[in-house]
């Protein structure tokens, strides 16, 4: 079954349900509250219910973890087969011991025992399959952990009522609880509660949701109601009642032979035959595994109302289970899987005396423990209150951790060099710290690919669903202690090529008789060596100069074009930088127009020159605007500079040529006095209207008037709407969330902005844009100039002087001083067998080969997605060869090359073996980023999940030994899909909360498209570090810890950062002597919102987690806005947004809820 269709009547999973508005709360809903500074995500809110959450088929134990690394992951949910990795029961048999202290119980706070998806039912656990269950054979072997149980034993489950209030209630309740019950409230007999054709055989479990009809959550546990589970196509289900049932119970199915019971075997209990012959009315035949509706038990109300649920209890051991021989007929059963024991009902028997003490000693209650991954047992049975029996669930700790992942592989990665010399090596993580030896193959700073071993055939690459895909960084910085590319000049003939494809000189070419001439490594063709390039071989075939030359003997070098390589075949002049000021009244009035001025003055000393070059080629030129144009003459002859105003801007023109362009050393006193003068001349305007693209227009004029590339700065303020080419309107419409119509709100509303960008892009203007709304400025619209021309588009939402300076100040000094390279032109070549499709990233394509770049800096990627369209050989493996051609910033014309050989493989589990899950996660966020331009949100998001269901049901089918299917099974490199894919879905773009602006939607769609791969790590899976245990000695970072609010102590200090905001948590409990230490205060309450920057402080701890922060803004591309957040405060909404292992606000699932609905999909697709 397909992904995309619903196999039940609740809404689709991650949608907004109805009958459940009305869920504001004061510190999250409606408009933006008044002192809350905005980011660039604005405010996050309200909760809408996800998916239905499955009920667990009996027999699953959610509990049961990954394995350590090293052997696949799997989670163990079936009896009849165990995983290699699983230890023990999950639950021990009956003895008579006393209930051990409820202190026991091990229950991670933060995760309340009921459903984050609806109230009232308390379930988890991954689906039952759909494929027919096998019945063993009549003898079975036993195994460790198993019980002889019959077939047909039943268990029920226990409605509880609403949640408790906070995690410390819940932990109260279930210290003081006792619940109440009649007798010794042991287990009824195994038959009862039978009804032929009351259950579905088959069923995949889903609850009930609370609609508006149903109201709200019984308040007490003894006022439920029977829920009916909703009827799924091709499910048979029925209501029907025992006429002895006291109403508002619906009786118990049957269990089909895979659930253990909930109580052990007895002779005493009449059992229901184990049904070999034709189904029962209502029972489909061979199905999986039965859905288990709640049950709620009756205790008398004056114990139980208003009781809040007990969390479920684990952490306990229990003794072995007893060996006994297993009942012929009857599956191998487990004791302990699910269920609650229901006391004893009107007309039924009365309680079951209990069971035999099989001859184990009671075992003595152990001291509580944490969980941890490889041991998730479960309490002894009868030590427990009957009602009070354990439901388990998933531990987070028990799944895959990436934190655990990282900190693994910085332990064995991070400390040896990554020599390049071997074909297919899967590169240490972007987590990881690692030193590159270039030696044959690209760096993984400039290439990193999604599989380095790629299937050998088409059909093996569609049957995987991995897709293959590199992101590549052609302009990578480098750390100061690796060598940049080299530079080869082979003179005027040019760099040497292969004849037929135009393949450049590379490691992989073979030189063939004697050294004259070369067979090509990508299309096999033999091309003659030129003369001045001839050089012998040694013995084993090698030119004798293959050191020497860095195109032989390294994966990454540039050529130094020839005129050849130029337009209109002439060397490009220097390119120029034009600064584009916003004059308009917003502009004047917040101060922005006085700043800019204030920091171009200094900034100009700083543009980018080549290595050793004393000053910098680039010449600058200046224009202010509103709904006019200001040109400035700043030639260095004037006295004073000289305004030319162009009023007529339907038909842009440059009024001066000679004086507009200057070199700043030759014209610094003019340029000086115009930036102290253009604040002044603007101070009084009342003009708040301004134009756009006539801005763009009289740059482009400007550049092709001087014949030069180059690149505007545009600093810009509101929408477009004064009358001139590019007017927009505002079109902002939040109705269309969740349409067909909401892909318009990322598409530009006029397709002159296209036409424009082409024509920059021909001339090699690259636009770099500055926005500062107060309001919706349309940034689908106006981005896409910048986008494709390879610009980047800033964005300081509500801009105000005092806390966004700083931010502002840093983003334009980087954005001046990069490296950037001019009017560029890539093209990837592969090997033959593969060829590249698809291209993902900031660029114009005119036609299906070359990327066009009017500017490329060092921090925009490329991704590119290959194809096969022949078959590969595990001996040549296959090739990729990314050729940049680009003008430096001295207008230098040069040829970048970056070459990569990877593995091919015959086998899937190669495949598997070798996958890169950053990289994977990197291509298909862009795939979906670039999907909700053409197809409705939600189609995109059940494309994304279907298509990593399909990648992990491949590897389980083709790779993993056999098992149970109630195990979900991941590939070790892959065990971070399902998380990583989680956090992609719950983004603003997939999933926006009601306070994401369209703007900031857009502006982030553009910002991923172009980002590498350590960018879309952290951004997706942000940073958490806890400050409080940093080590003011050392120069290490704290240990970071998981993203969900149950790993957060209100006595620490948090720091969050995802490469856009730095995020600083402070608990309400935390040491006031540290709170003096980091913020000058002497109290929590005096703590302000408002501060932009840590205050400059001197003692250890500040100057410590100064550093911390120093340290990571140096690791990102754009300043991150710095948030301080104080616990129970209006602004912790938005930083639990980033806590992305919780359900999000906006109906995003947690993690361990988005694992157990990816394993359903698994098994769906499995049988």
């Amino acid at each position: 079954m397909s992904v995309n269709q619903q196999a039940h009547t609740g809404p689709p999973y991650g949608q907004p349900q109805p009958g459940y508005q009305g869920y504001q709360q004061p510190a999250y809903g409606g408009p933006s509250l008044p002192g809350v500074p905005q980011s660039q995500y604005g405010a996050y809110n309200g909760p809408m219910p996800g998916y239905q959450q499955p009920v667990p088929p009996q027999g699953y134990f959610p509990s049961l973890g990954f394995p350590s690394k090293g052997s696949p992951v799997s989670l163990n949910s079936d009896t009849s087969s165990l995983a290699p990795n699983f230890i023990g029961s999950l639950r021990a048999p009956p003895t008579s011991g006393a209930p051990p202290p409820a202190s026991g119980a091990s229950h991670p706070s933060g995760h309340l025992a009921y459903s984050q998806f609806e109230h009232g039912d308390v379930q988890n656990g991954i689906p039952a399959s759909a494929a027919p269950m096998q019945r063993p054979p009549a003898s079975q072997p036993f195994l460790p952990g198993s019980a002889p149980t019959p077939v047909s034993q039943i268990s029920t489950f226990q409605q509880y009522g609403p949640p408790p209030a906070s995690v410390q209630q819940l932990r109260n309740h279930m210290a003081g609880m006792t619940i109440g019950s009649t007798a010794a409230s042991a287990p009824p007999p195994a038959g009862l509660g039978y009804v032929s054709g009351s259950f579905s055989a088959t069923g995949s479990g889903l609850h009930t949701p609370y609609s508006a009809s149903q109201g709200a959550p019984p308040a007490t546990v003894s006022e439920g109601l029977p829920l009916t589970q909703p009827p799924f196509p091709g499910h048979t289900v029925s209501t029907q009642r025992l006429p002895t049932q006291v109403p508002g119970f619906t009786p118990p199915p049957p269990s089909t032979g895979v659930g253990p019971s909930s109580y052990p075997p007895t002779t005493a209990a009449p059992r229901p035959p184990a049904m070999p012959g034709p189904p029962l009315p209502g029972q489909t035949v061979a199905g999986p595994p039965s859905s288990q509706p709640n049950h709620v038990s009756s205790p008398p109300p004056s114990t139980m109302a208003g009781l809040h649920p007990g969390p479920p209890m684990s952490g306990l051991h229990g003794p072995p289970p007893p060996t006994h021989p297993p009942q012929p007929g009857y599956p191998m059963q487990q004791n302990g899987s699910f269920g609650q024991m229901r006391g004893p009902q009107p007309n039924y028997g009365g309680a079951y005396p209990g069971a035999p003490n099989y001859g184990s000693p009671p075992g003595p209650p152990p001291p509580p423990k944490r969980l941890d991954p490889d041991s998730i047992p479960s309490p002894q049975l009868n030590e427990l209150p009957p009602q009070q029996k354990p439901r388990h669930r998933i531990d987070p700790d028990a799944i895959p951790s990436p934190i655990q992942v990282i900190e693994d592989d910085r332990n064995n990665r991070g400390s040896e060099p990554f020599v390049t010399g071997v074909r297919g090596q899967v590169p240490p993580l972007v987590t990881t710290n690692f030193l590159v030896k270039d030696q044959g193959n690209a760096s993984p700073r400039y290439i990193r690919c999604t599989s380095y071993n790629i299937p050998c055939t088409s059909d093996m690459a569609k049957q995987s669903q991995v897709p293959l895909a590199a992101v590549i960084k052609p302009l990578a910085t480098l750390p100061p202690e690796e060598t940049l590319p080299y530079l080869v000049d082979h003179g005027e003939s040019g760099p040497v090529r292969c004849n037929r494809c135009k393949a450049y000189m590379c490691p992989f070419m073979q030189f063939i008789e004697g050294g004259r001439r070369f067979q090509c490594c990508f299309c096999s063709c033999v091309t003659e060596v030129p003369p001045h390039y001839f050089q012998h071989l040694d013995h084993t075939g090698k030119r004798v100069d293959f050191y020497d030359r860095p195109e032989l003997s390294l994966g990454s070098y540039e050529f130094l074009a020839t005129v050849d390589y130029c337009k209109n075949n002439k060397f490009p002049s220097p390119p120029a930088f034009i600064f584009m000021i916003d004059v308009s009244y917003n502009a004047v009035k917040s101060g922005l127009v006085r700043l800019i001025c204030e920091e171009l003055k200094s900034l100009l000393d700083y543009l980018p020159r080549e290595g050793n070059m004393e000053e910098s080629a680039i010449r600058v030129g200046f224009v202010t605007y509103n709904k006019v144009l200001h040109f400035y003459n700043v030639k260095s002859s004037l006295a004073q500079p000289q305004m030319m105003v162009v009023s007529d801007v339907a038909d842009m023109f440059v009024p001066l040529l000679d004086g507009f362009l200057v070199n700043v050393n030759e014209s610094r006193t003019v340029i000086a006095s115009l930036l102290d003068q253009i604040p002044e001349m603007f101070a009084d305007t009342r003009e708040t209207e301004t134009v756009f693209a006539p801005v763009i227009q009289a740059g482009l004029e400007a550049l092709k008037a001087a014949e030069c590339a180059g690149k505007l700065f545009i600093f810009h303020t509101s929408l477009p709407i004064a009358e001139a080419p590019g007017k927009l309107k505002n079109r902002d419409d939040r109705k269309l969330i969740n349409t067909d119509k909401e892909k318009t709100l990322f598409q530009p509303q006029t397709s002159f902005y296209n036409n424009l960008a082409k024509d920059c892009v021909a001339q090699g203007c690259c636009v770099d844009l500055f926005l500062f709304p107060n309001q919706y400025l349309d940034v689908a619209t106006l981005g896409v100039v910048p986008y494709q021309t390879g610009g980047s588009i800033y964005k300081y939402a509500y801009f105000q002087l005092e806390t966004d300076q700083y931010r502002f100040l840093n983003d334009l000094r980087r954005d001046v001083q990069k490296e950037v390279g001019f009017d560029a032109v890539m093209r990837v070549r592969t090997s033959t067998g593969i060829r590249a499709t698809d291209f993902f990233g900031a660029f114009y394509m005119s036609n299906t080969t070359d990327v066009e770049m009017a500017g490329l800096d060092c921090d925009k990627t490329i991704t590119v997605e290959f194809k096969h369209d022949d078959k590969l050989s595990e001996d040549s493996g296959a090739l990729l060869q990314c050729a940049l051609l680009y003008t430096s910033c001295a207008g230098q014309r040069r040829l970048r090359i970056h070459n990569l050989s990877l593995n091919c493989c015959t086998q899937l589990a190669d495949l598997y073996r070798n996958c890169e899950t950053d990289t994977l996660i990197n291509y298909l966020a862009k795939y979906a980023y670039r999907g909700v331009l053409s197809s409705p949100v939600k189609t995109v998001r059940d494309s994304l999940i279907n298509q990593c269901a399909q990648i992990l049901a491949c590897y389980r089918k083709n790779c993993a030994s056999p098992s149970s299917a109630g195990q979900l099974i991941l590939p070790e490199c892959m065990k971070l899909l399902p998380v990583y894919l989680n956090c992609v879905l719950k983004s603003d773009v997939l999933q926006p909360g009601p306070e994401v602006t369209t703007d900031d939607r857009a502006y982030i769609r553009q910002l991923v498209t172009s980002m590498d791969v350590a960018e879309t790590n952290v951004f997706f899976y942000p940073r958490l570090l806890p400050l409080t245990k940093a080590d003011v000695d050392s120069d290490s970072l704290p240990a970071a810890i998981r993203n969900s609010e149950e790993r957060l102590s209100k006595g620490d200090i948090y720091l969050l950062e995802n490469g856009l905001n730095v995020f600083v948590w402070v608990g309400v409990s935390v040491q006031q002597s540290l709170i003096q230490n980091l913020f000058g205060v002497s109290s929590f309450s005096q703590i302000s919102n408002a501060l932009s920057t840590l205050p400059v402080l001197e003692n250890p701890f500040s100057k410590k987690v100064r550093s911390i922060v120093d340290m990571l803004q140096g690791q990102r591309s754009r300043y991150m806005k710095l948030i301080i957040v104080k616990q129970e405060d209006k602004l912790e909404m938005l930083f639990k947004h980033f806590l992305v292992e919780d359900k999000s606000l906006s109906g995003g699932a947690s993690y361990v809820d988005f694992l157990c609905h990816m394993h359903k999909e698994i098994r769906q697709l499995l049988s």
